[in-house]
Protein backbone atom coordinates (compact mmCIF):
# COMPACT_ATOMS: atom_id res chain seq x y z
CA UNK A 1 0.00 0.00 0.00
CA UNK A 2 1.19 3.61 -0.53
CA UNK A 3 -0.04 7.09 -1.28
CA UNK A 4 -1.41 8.11 -4.90
CA UNK A 5 -2.56 11.95 -6.21
CA UNK A 6 -6.12 12.92 -5.68
CA UNK A 7 -8.21 16.23 -5.62
CA UNK A 8 -9.65 15.66 -2.04
CA UNK A 9 -12.38 17.84 -0.67
CA UNK A 10 -13.11 18.20 3.10
CA UNK A 11 -15.63 19.42 5.08
CA UNK A 12 -14.81 22.97 6.58
CA UNK A 13 -16.06 25.78 9.03
CA UNK A 14 -18.40 27.28 5.95
CA UNK A 15 -18.66 24.90 3.62
CA UNK A 16 -15.68 22.42 1.99
CA UNK A 17 -12.66 23.23 0.53
CA UNK A 18 -11.16 20.96 -2.24
CA UNK A 19 -7.41 20.64 -2.92
CA UNK A 20 -4.85 18.10 -4.67
CA UNK A 21 -2.81 15.97 -2.26
CA UNK A 22 -1.90 12.65 -1.51
CA UNK A 23 -4.35 10.14 -0.55
CA UNK A 24 -3.20 6.94 1.19
CA UNK A 25 -4.27 3.49 -0.56
CA UNK A 26 -5.30 1.89 2.73
CA UNK A 27 -8.11 4.91 2.85
CA UNK A 28 -9.64 3.44 -0.34
CA UNK A 29 -13.61 2.33 -0.02
CA UNK A 30 -14.52 -1.29 -0.22
CA UNK A 31 -14.56 -3.24 -3.49
CA UNK A 32 -13.91 -5.98 -4.94
CA UNK A 33 -12.03 -4.37 -8.53
CA UNK A 34 -9.12 -1.50 -8.34
CA UNK A 35 -8.22 0.72 -11.10
CA UNK A 36 -5.45 2.33 -11.78
CA UNK A 37 -7.42 5.40 -13.24
CA UNK A 38 -5.89 7.30 -16.33
CA UNK A 39 -9.00 9.77 -17.86
CA UNK A 40 -11.48 11.28 -16.74
CA UNK A 41 -13.55 14.39 -16.89
CA UNK A 42 -15.30 18.01 -15.50
CA UNK A 43 -18.96 17.21 -15.81
CA UNK A 44 -21.84 20.04 -13.98
CA UNK A 45 -21.87 17.61 -11.13
CA UNK A 46 -18.01 17.61 -10.23
CA UNK A 47 -18.04 22.00 -10.35
CA UNK A 48 -20.42 22.07 -8.05
CA UNK A 49 -18.71 19.23 -6.13
CA UNK A 50 -15.31 20.81 -6.37
CA UNK A 51 -16.53 24.52 -5.41
CA UNK A 52 -18.57 23.53 -3.04
CA UNK A 53 -21.59 25.58 -4.87
CA UNK A 54 -24.24 22.74 -3.78
CA UNK A 55 -24.29 19.91 -1.32
CA UNK A 56 -23.00 17.05 -3.93
CA UNK A 57 -20.96 15.53 -1.80
CA UNK A 58 -22.41 13.76 1.12
CA UNK A 59 -19.35 12.01 3.09
CA UNK A 60 -15.61 13.31 4.10
CA UNK A 61 -12.91 13.04 2.72
CA UNK A 62 -14.16 12.80 -0.67
CA UNK A 63 -11.75 12.48 -3.67
CA UNK A 64 -13.61 14.02 -6.41
CA UNK A 65 -15.00 13.00 -9.48
CA UNK A 66 -18.16 11.32 -11.27
CA UNK A 67 -16.84 8.99 -14.02
CA UNK A 68 -13.65 7.65 -15.17
CA UNK A 69 -11.65 5.09 -17.49
CA UNK A 70 -8.42 3.11 -16.94
CA UNK A 71 -7.18 0.00 -16.70
CA UNK A 72 -7.83 -3.23 -13.70
CA UNK A 73 -5.11 -3.76 -11.33
CA UNK A 74 -6.34 -5.90 -8.70
CA UNK A 75 -9.62 -7.98 -8.95
CA UNK A 76 -11.48 -10.27 -6.89
CA UNK A 77 -15.19 -10.02 -9.10
CA UNK A 78 -15.55 -13.12 -11.76
CA UNK A 79 -16.05 -10.94 -14.38
CA UNK A 80 -12.83 -8.87 -14.12
CA UNK A 81 -8.80 -9.37 -14.06
CA UNK A 82 -5.93 -7.48 -14.43
CA UNK A 83 -5.42 -5.58 -17.78
CA UNK A 84 -9.08 -5.08 -18.72
CA UNK A 85 -10.43 -1.87 -19.76
CA UNK A 86 -12.85 -0.39 -18.07
CA UNK A 87 -15.40 2.52 -17.80
CA UNK A 88 -17.22 3.61 -14.91
CA UNK A 89 -19.93 6.49 -14.87
CA UNK A 90 -22.03 7.13 -11.73
CA UNK A 91 -23.31 4.81 -8.84
CA UNK A 92 -22.57 7.67 -6.72
CA UNK A 93 -18.56 7.89 -7.45
CA UNK A 94 -17.27 11.82 -5.65
CA UNK A 95 -20.69 11.96 -3.78
CA UNK A 96 -20.33 8.90 -1.47
CA UNK A 97 -17.72 7.09 -2.62
CA UNK A 98 -14.65 7.95 -3.48
CA UNK A 99 -14.14 9.20 -7.12
CA UNK A 100 -12.40 9.61 -10.12
CA UNK A 101 -9.77 12.78 -9.43
CA UNK A 102 -7.10 10.09 -8.60
CA UNK A 103 -4.66 7.72 -9.89
CA UNK A 104 -6.24 5.06 -7.96
CA UNK A 105 -10.21 3.87 -7.69
CA UNK A 106 -11.44 1.09 -5.64
CA UNK A 107 -14.80 0.36 -6.68
CA UNK A 108 -17.56 -2.88 -6.89
CA UNK A 109 -17.36 -4.72 -9.88
CA UNK A 110 -20.67 -4.31 -10.81
CA UNK A 111 -20.57 -0.96 -11.95
CA UNK A 112 -18.15 -1.15 -14.40
CA UNK A 113 -18.58 -1.33 -18.38
CA UNK A 114 -15.42 -2.82 -20.19
CA UNK A 115 -14.24 -0.57 -22.71
CA UNK A 116 -16.21 -0.56 -25.92
CA UNK A 117 -13.84 -1.76 -29.10
CA UNK A 118 -12.84 0.88 -31.04
CA UNK A 119 -12.94 3.57 -28.03
CA UNK A 120 -9.74 4.69 -26.44
CA UNK A 121 -9.75 5.73 -22.47
CA UNK A 122 -9.38 9.12 -23.86
CA UNK A 123 -12.51 8.87 -26.35
CA UNK A 124 -14.79 7.02 -23.28
CA UNK A 125 -13.86 10.03 -21.44
CA UNK A 126 -14.83 12.55 -24.14
CA UNK A 127 -17.61 11.10 -24.27
CA UNK A 128 -17.78 10.90 -20.33
CA UNK A 129 -21.30 10.96 -17.92
CA UNK A 130 -22.51 14.12 -20.23
CA UNK A 131 -22.19 11.89 -23.30
CA UNK A 132 -23.54 8.97 -21.60
CA UNK A 133 -26.92 10.98 -20.72
CA UNK A 134 -27.23 11.93 -23.87
CA UNK A 135 -27.09 8.94 -25.60
CA UNK A 136 -29.56 7.36 -22.59
CA UNK A 137 -31.69 10.38 -23.85
CA UNK A 138 -31.80 9.22 -27.49
CA UNK A 139 -32.49 5.55 -26.76
CA UNK A 140 -35.30 6.88 -24.75
CA UNK A 141 -36.97 9.20 -27.26
CA UNK A 142 -36.53 6.31 -30.27
CA UNK A 143 -38.28 3.91 -27.36
CA UNK A 144 -41.11 6.17 -27.42
CA UNK A 145 -40.94 6.08 -31.12
CA UNK A 146 -39.52 9.04 -32.23
CA UNK A 147 -37.15 9.09 -35.65
CA UNK A 148 -35.75 11.54 -38.20
CA UNK A 149 -39.52 11.20 -39.91
CA UNK A 150 -41.37 12.35 -36.78
CA UNK A 151 -40.09 16.29 -37.39
CA UNK A 152 -37.29 18.18 -35.62
CA UNK A 153 -35.89 17.49 -32.68
CA UNK A 154 -34.63 20.56 -30.17
CA UNK A 155 -31.43 20.12 -27.91
CA UNK A 156 -31.00 22.60 -24.83
CA UNK A 157 -27.73 24.00 -23.32
CA UNK A 158 -26.37 22.91 -27.27
CA UNK A 159 -22.87 23.98 -26.23
CA UNK A 160 -22.38 22.59 -23.22
CA UNK A 161 -21.41 18.52 -23.29
CA UNK A 162 -24.87 16.88 -22.71
CA UNK A 163 -25.61 19.03 -25.98
CA UNK A 164 -23.21 18.95 -27.79
CA UNK A 165 -22.77 14.74 -28.07
CA UNK A 166 -26.82 14.91 -28.00
CA UNK A 167 -26.47 17.37 -31.95
CA UNK A 168 -23.50 15.21 -33.03
CA UNK A 169 -25.40 11.92 -32.38
CA UNK A 170 -29.02 13.24 -33.44
CA UNK A 171 -27.00 15.26 -36.43
CA UNK A 172 -24.98 12.03 -37.71
CA UNK A 173 -28.95 9.99 -37.47
CA UNK A 174 -30.52 12.23 -39.57
CA UNK A 175 -32.60 14.31 -37.40
CA UNK A 176 -33.22 18.14 -38.15
CA UNK A 177 -31.54 19.27 -34.90
CA UNK A 178 -32.64 22.98 -33.37
CA UNK A 179 -29.81 23.78 -31.09
CA UNK A 180 -30.46 25.95 -28.25
CA UNK A 181 -27.51 28.17 -27.03
CA UNK A 182 -27.01 31.44 -24.74
CA UNK A 183 -23.72 31.78 -26.71
CA UNK A 184 -24.77 32.35 -30.71
CA UNK A 185 -21.38 32.87 -31.46
CA UNK A 186 -21.47 28.99 -31.16
CA UNK A 187 -23.40 28.69 -33.91
CA UNK A 188 -20.77 28.00 -36.12
CA UNK A 189 -19.46 25.25 -33.94
CA UNK A 190 -22.81 23.59 -33.41
CA UNK A 191 -23.37 23.66 -36.96
CA UNK A 192 -20.38 21.87 -37.88
CA UNK A 193 -21.75 18.83 -35.08
CA UNK A 194 -24.87 18.61 -36.85
CA UNK A 195 -27.16 21.43 -35.97
CA UNK A 196 -29.65 22.83 -38.81
CA UNK A 197 -31.02 25.47 -36.55
CA UNK A 198 -29.62 27.74 -33.89
CA UNK A 199 -31.39 29.30 -31.88
CA UNK A 200 -31.30 31.72 -28.89
CA UNK A 201 -32.08 30.34 -25.30
CA UNK A 202 -34.26 33.32 -25.03
CA UNK A 203 -36.78 32.05 -26.54
CA UNK A 204 -37.26 29.22 -24.39
CA UNK A 205 -36.54 31.31 -21.04
CA UNK A 206 -40.08 33.47 -20.82
CA UNK A 207 -43.03 32.52 -18.86
CA UNK A 208 -44.44 29.23 -20.22
CA UNK A 209 -48.09 29.44 -21.69
CA UNK A 210 -50.05 25.98 -20.97
CA UNK A 211 -49.67 25.22 -24.94
CA UNK A 212 -47.87 27.21 -27.48
CA UNK A 213 -47.35 27.15 -31.15
CA UNK A 214 -45.98 22.86 -32.04
CA UNK A 215 -42.57 23.52 -33.28
CA UNK A 216 -40.77 20.22 -32.65
CA UNK A 217 -41.43 16.57 -32.04
CA UNK A 218 -39.31 15.97 -29.36
CA UNK A 219 -36.02 16.87 -27.42
CA UNK A 220 -33.29 16.60 -25.14
CA UNK A 221 -33.01 19.25 -22.09
CA UNK A 222 -30.80 19.84 -19.99
CA UNK A 223 -31.57 22.96 -18.72
CA UNK A 224 -34.61 22.11 -16.91
CA UNK A 225 -36.90 25.13 -14.79
CA UNK A 226 -38.98 27.34 -17.20
CA UNK A 227 -37.27 26.17 -20.69
CA UNK A 228 -38.38 22.51 -20.00
CA UNK A 229 -41.85 24.35 -19.51
CA UNK A 230 -41.59 25.47 -22.76
CA UNK A 231 -40.49 22.92 -24.44
CA UNK A 232 -43.14 20.80 -23.48
CA UNK A 233 -45.61 23.44 -24.39
CA UNK A 234 -44.43 23.86 -28.32
CA UNK A 235 -43.42 20.00 -28.90
CA UNK A 236 -46.22 18.37 -31.12
CA UNK A 237 -48.97 16.22 -30.99
CA UNK A 238 -47.67 12.83 -29.64
CA UNK A 239 -43.88 14.02 -29.42
CA UNK A 240 -41.78 13.58 -25.87
CA UNK A 241 -38.92 15.42 -24.26
CA UNK A 242 -36.26 13.95 -22.51
CA UNK A 243 -34.91 15.62 -19.35
CA UNK A 244 -32.00 15.03 -18.00
CA UNK A 245 -30.61 18.51 -16.48
CA UNK A 246 -31.51 21.67 -13.72
CA UNK A 247 -28.59 23.99 -14.89
CA UNK A 248 -31.70 26.99 -14.37
CA UNK A 249 -33.20 25.29 -11.39
CA UNK A 250 -34.92 21.76 -10.42
CA UNK A 251 -38.88 23.63 -10.69
CA UNK A 252 -40.89 22.95 -13.33
CA UNK A 253 -43.60 25.83 -14.17
CA UNK A 254 -45.37 23.98 -16.35
CA UNK A 255 -49.00 23.12 -16.57
CA UNK A 256 -50.59 19.37 -17.59
CA UNK A 257 -52.00 20.72 -21.00
CA UNK A 258 -49.11 19.28 -22.81
CA UNK A 259 -50.10 16.02 -21.33
CA UNK A 260 -53.61 15.57 -21.56
CA UNK A 261 -54.46 17.49 -24.70
CA UNK A 262 -51.09 16.91 -27.03
CA UNK A 263 -50.10 13.82 -25.83
CA UNK A 264 -46.96 14.66 -25.12
CA UNK A 265 -44.10 12.57 -22.89
CA UNK A 266 -41.70 13.47 -20.19
CA UNK A 267 -39.01 11.28 -20.04
CA UNK A 268 -36.57 11.32 -16.89
CA UNK A 269 -33.22 10.28 -17.48
CA UNK A 270 -31.50 8.92 -14.70
CA UNK A 271 -27.17 7.94 -15.32
CA UNK A 272 -26.26 7.85 -12.42
CA UNK A 273 -28.38 4.80 -10.64
CA UNK A 274 -29.30 3.35 -14.34
CA UNK A 275 -29.54 -0.56 -14.45
CA UNK A 276 -26.75 -2.19 -16.21
CA UNK A 277 -28.53 -3.71 -19.90
CA UNK A 278 -29.06 0.30 -21.01
CA UNK A 279 -25.44 1.05 -19.92
CA UNK A 280 -24.42 -1.19 -21.97
CA UNK A 281 -26.32 -0.40 -25.00
CA UNK A 282 -26.10 3.30 -24.76
CA UNK A 283 -22.23 2.71 -24.51
CA UNK A 284 -22.54 0.16 -27.75
CA UNK A 285 -24.41 2.93 -29.08
CA UNK A 286 -22.09 5.75 -28.54
CA UNK A 287 -19.09 3.54 -30.26
CA UNK A 288 -20.91 3.32 -33.61
CA UNK A 289 -23.02 6.58 -33.57
CA UNK A 290 -20.78 9.28 -32.28
CA UNK A 291 -18.38 10.63 -35.44
CA UNK A 292 -15.16 10.49 -33.64
CA UNK A 293 -13.94 13.41 -35.60
CA UNK A 294 -16.73 15.07 -33.95
CA UNK A 295 -15.80 13.90 -30.84
CA UNK A 296 -12.25 15.68 -31.01
CA UNK A 297 -13.84 18.83 -31.86
CA UNK A 298 -16.02 18.68 -28.57
CA UNK A 299 -13.09 17.93 -26.66
CA UNK A 300 -10.48 19.58 -24.46
CA UNK A 301 -7.74 18.26 -22.17
CA UNK A 302 -6.47 19.80 -19.12
CA UNK A 303 -4.31 17.82 -16.21
CA UNK A 304 -5.86 16.64 -13.04
CA UNK A 305 -3.53 20.14 -10.73
CA UNK A 306 -6.19 22.14 -13.50
CA UNK A 307 -9.06 20.99 -12.21
CA UNK A 308 -9.96 23.22 -8.75
CA UNK A 309 -9.52 26.45 -11.20
CA UNK A 310 -11.35 25.06 -13.98
CA UNK A 311 -14.15 24.02 -11.83
CA UNK A 312 -15.82 27.53 -11.75
CA UNK A 313 -15.70 27.83 -15.36
CA UNK A 314 -17.96 25.16 -16.24
CA UNK A 315 -20.62 26.41 -14.13
CA UNK A 316 -20.53 30.00 -15.34
CA UNK A 317 -21.37 28.42 -18.58
CA UNK A 318 -18.04 29.59 -20.08
CA UNK A 319 -17.11 25.74 -21.06
CA UNK A 320 -17.84 24.44 -24.70
CA UNK A 321 -18.42 20.71 -25.19
CA UNK A 322 -16.06 18.14 -22.96
CA UNK A 323 -13.43 18.45 -20.81
CA UNK A 324 -11.01 15.09 -20.23
CA UNK A 325 -8.77 14.88 -17.66
CA UNK A 326 -5.54 13.22 -17.86
CA UNK A 327 -5.10 11.43 -14.55
CA UNK A 328 -1.47 10.40 -15.40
Amino acid sequence: MGTFKAIRIDKAEKGTTAALAQFDEADLMEGDVTVAVEWSTLNYKDGLAVTGKAPVVRRFPMIAGIDFAGTVEQSSHPAWKAGDKVVCTGWGLGETHLGAYAEKARVKGDWLVRLPDGLSARDAMAIGTAGFTAMLAVLALEKQGLSPKSGPIVVTGAAGGVGSVATAVLGKLGYHVIASTGRLSEAPYLKSLGAAEVIDRNELSGPAKPLAKERWAGGVDSVGSTTLANLLAMTKYGGAIAACGLAAGMDLPASVAPFILRGVCLLGIDSVMCPMAPRKAAWERLARDLDRSKLSEITHEITLGQVIETASNILAGQIRGRIVVKIV
